[in-house]
């Protein structure tokens, strides 16, 4: 293997969505450049970093049934009981909720948790407050999901942050996912919460850094014994 190739295999591609915004963040690097030389070091660092946003590294999924794979990179920042969002028809009741926050830094490309078909596809407009705050999942601009899994119907909520300002959904009701599918994105920092019936057992705790399709946030087989945590 040549070194051109091994650099070539240490960049991920870049998602499509991004093209857009790497093309406009290069031209403004480009006017600044001629304005004042300095700012066009400015803007090649920032032209960079949005091309480091819109990576799409591929990921491995597991695919035994019953297991909940994380739908975004980012911090576990909630784990447990919550009332899903009225606009998702999943009833008024405390489901599992696990909550993983997103920073510029992550991944933005958002992968289905489970396998299943998308039965309902509903956004809310709303605010911009911190998506790692409990009340963002609220108040924040929102595009939810349900899908019907082999373990009953779940739901998956795409949350703006302080800084997104559009959340993208590649899918459209009635399409069918596999787990570790590609379904959306959020631009510039936010958050995805997942929904779980009756019978999920979380396998995540608060603070623990996820990989969207490839961590495993839950398992609905109960056979296995609690799992327990330990941190530095």
């Amino acid at each position: 293997m040549s070194v051109i190739d091994s650099i070539r295999k240490q960049i991920p591609p870049i998602h499509p969505e991004g093209y857009k915004f790497i093309a406009i963040f290069a031209v403004v690097t480009l006017v600044l450049g001629w304005i004042y030389d300095p700012l066009f070091w400015v803007g090649l660092v920032l032209t960079i970093w949005c091309a480091y946003f819109f990576r799409d590294p591929p990921r491995v999924t597991p695919l035994e049934e019953g297991l909940v794979v994380s739908p975004a990179d980012g911090l576990v920042s909630a784990v447990g009981p919550a009332a899903p969002p009225p606009e998702l028809g999943l009833g008024a009741e405390p489901l599992l909720r696990i909550s993983i926050f997103m920073s510029v830094f992550d991944v933005h490309v958002n992968r289905a948790p489970m396998a299943g078909r998308v039965a309902k596809i509903a956004y809310r407009p709303g605010l911009f407050l911190n998506a790692d705050l409990d009340k963002a999942s609220e108040d924040n601009e929102r595009n939810g999901l349900t899908v019907d899994t082999a373990a009953g119907r779940i739901g998956v909520v795409q949350i703006a942050g302080l800084i997104a300002r559009r959340i993208v959904c590649f899918v459209s009701q009635g399409d069918s996912l596999e787990a570790g599918e590609r379904f959306g994105l959020i631009r510039f920092g936010s958050r995805v919460d997942v929904y779980l019936p009756h019978g999920a057992r979380a396998l995540v705790a608060v603070g623990a850094h996820a990989l969207a399709g490839e961590t495993i946030l839950a398992d609905f087989n109960a056979a296995a014994p609690p799992r327990r945590f330990a941190t530095d």
